[in-house]
């Protein structure tokens, strides 16, 4: 492995280490507050803000260990599939932004410090090669959507690239994720299977429309 290489991996092991560890110290609480029927009281606690007190809480998965599927589902089931996964998908689309624009204006230093400037050449050349995979495809995944969007945020990878990439993982996600709970089940496989196929199908689409 390259200096640059083992550097980009010290970079890596640090962001997923913050993510984590909030996991490790309060992912049961969470888990055990944030149950389908908890997670929809929690939010109806907000009155007509319910649905910004959802968004809120996808948003709040960038520190904290809020089981965001979860907190999709609870949607679906308060506002239908099609409400409630419009508001499910914005919500995990600001917490990509936020979290890409936090670590592109404000995480620069630290990475550099961390990785050096051969460790941050590295990660730009990987997020400019496939960086709109890289996003796309973690949107579904746990821990791995706010990972991959500090990388790209900084990475400085394009806003062109990563917006319509964010867009392509985190509307069939959040439609997905609320037609589970607007049908009244758990996450069944096909979910799963339809949240890992969908965004490969929108890239590809998305992939050709920017290259044009």
């Amino acid at each position: 492995m390259t200096r640059g290489g083992r550097s980009l991996l010290i970079l890596i092991l640090v962001i997923l280490a913050g993510i984590i560890v909030p996991f490790m110290i309060w992912g049961d609480r969470f888990d055990s507050a944030f149950t389908l029927e908890g997670a929809r009281a929690w939010m109806e606690g907000h009155g007509q803000l319910a649905w910004a007190a959802g968004i809120l809480l996808l948003v709040a998965d960038i520190a904290l260990p809020v089981p965001s599927t979860v907190v999709m589902s609870a949607l679906g089931w308060m506002y239908g599939w099609w409400l409630g996964g419009l508001i499910a998908a914005a919500g995990s689309m600001l917490s990509g932004i936020v979290a890409y624009t936090a670590c592109r204006w404000l995480g620069r230093g630290v990475a550099r410090w961390l990785a050096g400037e051969e460790g941050l050449r590295k990660a730009e050349e990987i997020f400019e090669k496939r960086g709109g995979w890289l996003v796309a495809l973690s949107r579904w995944m746990p821990v791995l959507p706010e990972a991959i969007a500090c990388l790209a945020g900084l990475s400085k990878m394009r806003r062109r690239v990563f917006l319509p990439a964010l867009a392509c993982g985190s509307l069939p996600t959040g439609f997905i994720f609320a037609a589970i709970g607007h049908l009244g089940q758990d996450s069944p496989g096909w979910a799963i299977v339809l949240s890992c196929l969908l965004p490969v199908a929108l890239w590809l689409a998305a992939g050709r429309f920017l290259r044009r």
